[in-house]
């Protein structure tokens, strides 16, 4: 709390100190980091007009082929890098409102998020691959996240990347050669933004307000020490209040006599009989679906000379929200969409400590080394209401269930160490050779009571995951060469090789034994689960797995004329395996990837049209889920999908910019998705499913071969675009129009019809902006999902009590509207 007031305190404070000098406008962006997606206007003075810096209007980049990008750990224009990538600026950053990685969903073709309540992350899916479950001890992302070039293991951090980010490039389709492990569907790498060395005291800070009782702040600024030395930090805070309302359980529950009645026939006595306690449901405090999360960054730059120079950040974020519930999509009668009957008051409590080193060094003329160093320490606990109060009990034991999904706590380090050596300047063969190493040390403890009825029901099941250690060692040796054969040919080769160690030592998965001497009563935190209170090992997890894996990559690239280049590449991608409860092992996955693409640029430099054609064909693609055993108990399950997995898409970048027009067309189309050979495909998230035979290991489960991948529409369209108006007092005026568009999408693997998918939608946002004369501050009024859409990013299905199937869904944000205020210094 402390750190969000002083997050407001400095940049309140930066707003309104007088005597600043002001000398550009937050709505530009540094020359040569422009987005492919959404040009830029223009860039940021360093140092105010007195130091004699070029003004923004001065800088404005006119040529969108000017944009370079990383993509292949070296700086190159994009026009000239033969990799998918889309970069994307600050200033879209800013303008689009991105807070999360979810949020740069329309900015990327292919790219989807979702959103996962009892763990509050995100979860993301490009060009059809991804994986809902991939938020726990056990599980890695199919699309890994770099932060000035140091893997980011958990998803749960990812909402603390985007505090002064100097760009954000992502990488479509394997990246397992430079990038390593866990990169089959693609790479998202954050840069922040750096020290400047001699470029004096600056900075810009901005402030704002919007429905939901929404306020931010985020302010930073350049410090120069020395010739040498120069620093800068960031700090942010963003909040607002949660979107779902409390139901009043008065209106909701039945009668005294009416639970009586429901208790007698269930086989109850009066004698035990209790009525409900309407207290017990939650109707005040803080709403699900709700934001207070705050970041602090200082970075460090020493360049001792023209040969040498070292990056140093420390970075802290924090999140005191809440997560984000599942709605009924269909409520009950009187009931607001935006609301539910909640037993378990929402709690999340995250925080991440990371701090990263880059270290360049010049040998000569040629040749370059670096050394990438990253440490990260992120802890959390939660609770959510999973039962999400779809169920009114009809007695305190009888008519639905309690569940209470609780992180008792959650303890992840990583440490990565990368050591790269690549060519320089002009060569006949660019070439990059590197090793890394990467380690994790995780624990967790996950609690679900699951009650009948209510919290005061006998137990219908309930269980504690305890994993004291889980670790991961990741080895890999990597190279890179291009071959110039010709002025405008070129041959790009590339391999890696991977070796992951995983370990589970003394996890242990605790059921409930259904003993009747032992009180019937949820299990609380503080209590260590054993025979003595109802417990039973149900799963012993202590399990080692080890295998190594090479990727590979070969490319043909070439330029067709001045202004344009066409590349056709064959790449592998390497998901690694590892363990899950009961101590089983699951294989890795792999992914060859086939691929031809096209890059142009027309009038003289102001319009790109970039695209991609792709076939995708994934062996052993890895499913993951929450399961229910034969025996009752439950636990995380991982499933191989037989045969191949196979993704065939297209992908389209318009970007055009020309004096006081930008605007941006972003295309995908994933017409074939199809799941390989899965007969027993089981998940506690969807109740109902046809019975399973014991061979299965699955309680319940349904054949899934074949079936189209979830978040991937056939068809996905983002345009942009934005106009500046020039006042007659030297002021500008630009409203600015973002729209997408997405065809229907299946939300899992079942395709179980209309609930488990969101329709064909069209969202869009709207913004005006004046920036006034001298280009020293804005203001903004901006409206998101203009026409409330409720748009849905997962399902999950409830068996209720009369048979009936009820669907529940997470969802992006209602209409959001607010005001922006910020100034350069």
């Amino acid at each position: 709390m402390k750190l969000r007031y002083s997050a407001l305190y400095i940049a309140m404070s930066l707003v309104l100190a007088p005597g600043v000098v002001l000398a550009a406008d937050q709505d530009a962006a540094p020359q040569g980091a422009s987005s492919q997606n959404t040009p830029s206007q223009g860039g940021p003075s360093q140092g105010g007009p007195s130091q004699g810096v070029a003004s923004p209007a001065d800088k404005k980049v006119k040529q969108l082929d000017a944009i370079s990008v990383s993509a292949t750990k070296r700086e190159t224009p994009l026009q000239k890098t033969p990799v998918a990538v889309s970069a994307i600026t600050p200033d879209t950053l800013d303008k689009e409102r991105v807070m999360t990685v979810q949020d740069l969903t329309k900015l990327v073709p292919g790219l989807q998020g979702t959103s996962e309540g009892d763990h509050g992350v995100v979860t993301l899916t490009l060009r059809g691959i991804g994986n809902d479950s991939a938020k726990t001890e056990y599980a890695d992302p199919e699309v890994a996240t770099f932060v000035d070039g140091v893997y980011a293991p958990r998803a749960e951090a990812a909402s603390g990347l985007l505090l002064d980010m100097d760009g954000v490039e992502v990488l479509r389709g394997p990246q397992g050669t430079l990038w390593g492990r866990n990169s089959t569907a693609g790479a998202i790498s954050f840069q922040t933004a750096k020290p400047e060395i001699g470029a004096g005291f600056y900075g810009n800070a901005q402030v704002e307000a919007g429905n939901y009782n929404q306020i931010g702040a985020r302010a930073a600024f350049n410090l120069p020490i020395s010739d040498t030395f120069a620093m800068r930090v960031a700090v942010v805070h963003e909040q607002h209040d949660g979107y779902v309302d409390y139901q009043n359980p008065s209106s909701e529950l039945p009668s005294v006599a009416q639970q009586q009645q429901a208790y007698l026939a269930s086989g109850g006595s009066l004698a035990n009989f209790k009525a409900i306690d309407p207290s017990q449901y939650v109707q005040g405090g803080q709403k699900y679906n709700s934001q207070d999360q705050s970041a602090a960054r200082v970075s460090a730059l020493w360049q001792p000379s023209d040969s040498f120079k070292w990056n140093l950040s420390y970075e802290y974020f924090v999140d005191r929200g809440t997560p984000d519930l599942s709605l009924m999509q269909t409520p009950r009668q009187g009931q607001d969409f935006w609301s539910a009957l909640i037993d378990t008051a929402p709690y999340l409590d995250r925080t991440s400590k990371t701090l990263r080193s880059r270290m360049d060094w010049n040998i000569n003329d040629g040749m370059q080394l670096s050394y990438i160093a990253g440490y990260n320490r992120y802890s959390g606990k939660s609770d959510f209401d999973q039962d999400v109060g779809v169920a009114v009990p009809t007695s305190f034991t009888t008519g639905g269930v309690y569940q209470d999904d609780r992180t008792n706590y959650s303890n992840y380090e990583s440490w990565s160490q990368e050591v790269d050596l690549k060519s320089t300047g002009p060569q006949t063969v660019d070439w990059i050779v590197g090793a890394y190493y990467g380690y994790e040390d995780n624990n967790i403890r996950f609690d679900i009571p699951i009650m009948n009825g209510t919290r005061y029901g006998s137990v219908n099941w309930q269980g504690s995951f305890i994993q004291p250690k889980e670790t991961v060692e990741s080895y890999a040796l990597f190279g890179q060469a291009t071959w110039h054969i010709t002025d405008h040919w070129r041959l790009t080769g590339g391999a890696r090789w991977s070796h992951d160690d995983k370990e589970n030592k003394g996890g242990i998965n605790w059921g409930w034994d259904y003993n009747p001497a032992v009180p019937q009563v949820p299990i609380s935190p503080g209590v260590t689960p054993d025979p003595s209170n109802g417990f039973s090992i149900s799963q012993r997890n202590s399990a080692k797995y080890s295998k190594s894996k090479p990727t590979w990559l070969l490319r043909l690239d070439t330029d067709v004329g001045a202004n344009g280049l066409l590349y056709a590449s064959v790449s592998t991608g390497y998901k690694s395996g590892g363990t899950q409860d009961a101590g089983t092992l699951y294989k890795p996955e792999t992914l060859t990837n086939y691929e031809i693409g096209s890059k142009f640029t027309f009038l003289d430099g102001h319009m790109t049209w970039n695209s991609a054609i792709y076939y995708e064909d994934f062996k052993n693609f890895q499913l993951s889920a929450p399961i229910v055993y034969p025996d009752g108990n439950h636990g995380l399950g991982f499933s191989n999908v037989g045969g191949s997995t196979k993704v065939l898409g297209i992908e389209s970048e318009l970007a055009y910019q020309q004096k006081d027009d930008r605007f941006n067309l972003i295309f995908s189309a994933i017409p074939k998705k199809e799941l390989g050979t899965l007969i027993y495909a089981g998940s506690n998230d969807y109740q109902g499913l046809p019975a399973c035979p014991p061979a299965s290991n699955l309680a319940n489960c349904m054949n899934v071969t074949g079936n189209d991948l979830p978040h991937a529409p056939n068809v996905s369209l983002t345009g942009i675009y934005e106009h500046d108006f020039h006042l007659s007092n030297g002021g500008r005026l630009t409203p600015r129009i973002s729209a997408q568009y997405q065809s229907t999408q299946w939300l899992s693997y079942f395709n179980l019809g209309s609930g488990d998918q969101q329709k064909a939608y069209t969202r869009g946002d709207l913004s005006l902006r004046y920036t006034e004369p001298g280009d020293k501050w804005w203001v903004n009024a901006y409206v998101q999902n203009v026409s409330d859409d409720k748009i849905r990013t997962s399902a999950g299905r409830f068996l209720m009590s009369d048979g009936s199937l009820q669907y529940v869904s997470q969802y992006l944000a209602p209409r959001t509207y607010g005001v922006q205020l910020g100034v350069w210094f």
